[in-house]
């Protein structure tokens, strides 16, 4: 028996994909999850109007390390909107079929939803929240305080979680690409993540603020706690932010 991960490169090689669903003329799935009826919104404020310290892309890339320890000095919510634009914000809609957005993603299909562990932002209650990028809001998914120490259990204990101001959640609604790719998305999506995660970092270094990326996570708890199936909508990467000591 052949490792997991040969068999999985394998597969996913062009001679082995099965053909996808977009050449055989289906629909397209939706580029954003949709939102309840009713809920708690948040609509955040615009990023054209947030005013954030010049920071040239070298002096980014030289700082920039993983940051475990944070300050207890809560993000403002302009801070969490303009972190929010920097990794998932649109520029452009070409619904059903692409976004372009600030991050490249294949084929402009952004397979990922956010969601965020808030524990310090001001104006927001601590809790559980999805990022609405095509409206530029949050909602309220869980507002229970004890989600933070949930969600470090599932990071495999890892304290930063619930230590840092906030945590983001990135979640990858696999149909969304593989429509356009087949197998391949299983391929693409982990490459897209990178491009998210990255562009946190450097953002956050233009604010002041650390960040660490976390690929050990428990990927049923996980699932469990955004509420969603783990299959067709699965963890793909975490990353703690907080203000820097």
């Amino acid at each position: 028996m052949q490792p997991t991960g040969r068999v999985f490169m394998e597969m996913t090689r062009y001679k082995n994909l099965s053909r996808a669903d977009q050449s055989r003329g289906l629909p397209a799935p939706p580029l954003e999850e949709p939102a309840p009826q009713e809920g708690k919104f948040i609509s955040l404020p615009q990023t054209s109007l947030i005013s954030v310290p010049p920071l040239d892309i070298r002096s980014a890339l030289e700082s920039r390390r993983s940051v475990r320890r944070y300050s207890e000095k809560f993000l403002t919510i302009e801070e969490l909107a303009y972190l929010l634009w920097c990794t998932q914000g649109i520029r452009e809609k070409h619904e059903p079929y692409a976004t372009f957005r600030t991050v490249p993603s294949a084929g402009g299909r952004h397979a990922f939803e956010t969601y965020l562990q808030i524990n310090r932002v001001n104006g927001l209650e601590p809790g559980l929240y999805r990022y609405l990028a095509f409206s530029h809001r949050l909602l309220l998914i869980d507002p229970d305080p004890g989600m933070a120490d949930c969600l470090a259990d599932a990071c495999l204990g890892q304290a930063m979680v619930r230590d840092s101001a906030v945590t983001f959640i990135w979640s990858c609604v696999i149909y969304r690409t593989a429509w356009r790719y087949s197998e391949r998305a299983y391929r693409l999506v982990h490459l897209d993540a990178g491009h998210v995660c990255q562009n946190l970092y450097l953002a956050a270094e233009q604010i002041g603020c650390g960040v660490c990326a976390i690929g050990a996570f428990d990927d049923e708890i996980m699932a469990g706690l955004l509420g969603i199936d783990g299959t067709e909508e699965f963890v793909i990467y975490c990353a703690t932010v907080g203000n820097k000591q």
